[in-house]
């Protein structure tokens, strides 16, 4: 999966919000926080402070300060407590009074749901650019699983707010270390809050960072409202856009959520429709889906993508969103070559979350099944 070269989003209105939040949903594979809720704010923000300049990462000078801000904790805790603009500034105000200069650029952290369009709301309210670019090409649940991470940068200073006017500066030896005691505060903090970590040069960030990832969301949703607006099918030109894989077709049957150590976890059950009735595949998830399998056969695993799209529109159904009795698509697409590496798979692969299965790249289990449902 590969970004578009051939063109460059450079400016964040209404419309290529609308189009990110699909685009991200689709990229954050259920995780991210609701997309919805981010485009909202996003779009609310636009309208306050005019459209938010998107910088390319060629841009940077090697010097430059950027900064990712995100939020943290489980999506189904952010969707009761949307958090206002204060909070979302006030990581970003800590940090440039810990390192002491001005931020050049915000950036998201990851390119997934909600967290793609967070950091258009302080870029708004501060009158800073936003980078076109992220630190996983996807959405992950925990603070080490980032290219940053991959590449050995330092995640401190960490600050974080809550949506009761609590600041924390922090400083970690490493993201795993970020990743626990972040989430502990987060948890303290009412199971979500504001973040901002890593903050990083221009030059590293054309080192570790994946370029263009908000342009690549924008032509993603572009590609399913003009599909449907088309009368093609939205899920095939999509798969065509993104080398992806159907994985499986079938309905919602059983759904196990919980918030648990600060994520939303659990897996769900489908049957499936059409000609493949009879089948049943079970999705894992903990933030985001991270394993689907057919019978007891993986069909796709992390860190390669899986995603949920209804069966009639093509759009995107979040962890926190999926319904009993929804008819979907499961499909999946490769993830970021950074990911494939040892590192990669050893900090985001299957076995660090518990499943008992090796990381095999999505092409070879489809080949293996026979390409394309």
């Amino acid at each position: 999966m590969t970004t578009n070269t051939t063109f460059k989003l450079t400016e964040l209105n209404e419309q290529s919000v609308q189009y990110i939040a699909v685009g991200a949903a689709v990229l954050g594979t259920g995780g991210g926080g609701d997309p919805h809720i981010g485009k909202l704010m996003a779009i609310e923000a636009i309208r306050k402070h005019g459209p938010v300049r998107l910088m390319s990462p060629d841009e940077l000078k090697d010097d430059d300060l950027v900064v990712p801000l995100s939020m943290i904790g489980a999506p189904t805790v952010m969707n009761e407590k949307i958090p206002s603009i204060a909070q979302m500034t006030k990581p970003l105000d800590l940090i440039e009074k810990e390192l002491g200069r001005k931020v050049t650029a915000i950036m998201p952290i990851e390119v997934g749901g909600g967290n793609s369009l967070v950091p258009v709301i302080a870029a708004a309210e501060r009158g800073i650019p936003m980078l076109d670019a992220d630190a996983m090409g996807r959405a992950f649940p925990e603070s080490q699983m980032v290219t940053f991470y991959l590449d050995g940068l330092d995640c401190s200073p960490i600050t974080m707010a809550d949506e009761r006017g609590n600041g924390v500066l922090l400083h970690a030896i490493d993201g795993v270390w970020e990743e626990r005691l972040a989430r502990a505060i987060t948890i303290q903090m009412g199971g979500s809050a504001s973040i901002c970590d890593y903050p990083v040069t221009g030059a590293q960030v054309k080192q570790s960072a994946i370029a263009h990832t908000l342009t690549l969301a924008y032509e993603i949703g572009k590609t399913l409202y003009e599909s449907k607006e088309l009368k093609q099918n939205p899920i095939e030109a999509l798969l065509k856009q993104l080398d992806g894989y159907a994985l499986f077709h079938g309905k919602a049957v059983d759904i196990r959520r919980r918030t648990e150590g600060g994520f939303t976890r659990g897996e769900a059950v489908f049957e499936g429709t059409g000609e493949q009735k009879g089948r049943t595949m079970k999705l894992f998830f903990q933030n985001e889906f991270l394993l689907a399998t057919e019978d007891g056969e993986v069909l796709a695993v992390t860190p390669d993508l899986i995603s949920l799209l209804d069966q009639d529109t093509g759009m995107p159904i979040t962890t926190e969103n999926l319904k009993y009795g929804a008819r979907v698509t499961a499909v999946g697409f490769p993830c970021d070559p950074k990911w494939r590496t040892a590192k990669g798979v050893e900090v985001a692969g299957p076995q660090y979350f518990g499943y008992d299965t090796p990381y095999i790249p999505i092409e070879q289990l489809a080949a293996k099944k026979g390409g394309d449902l």
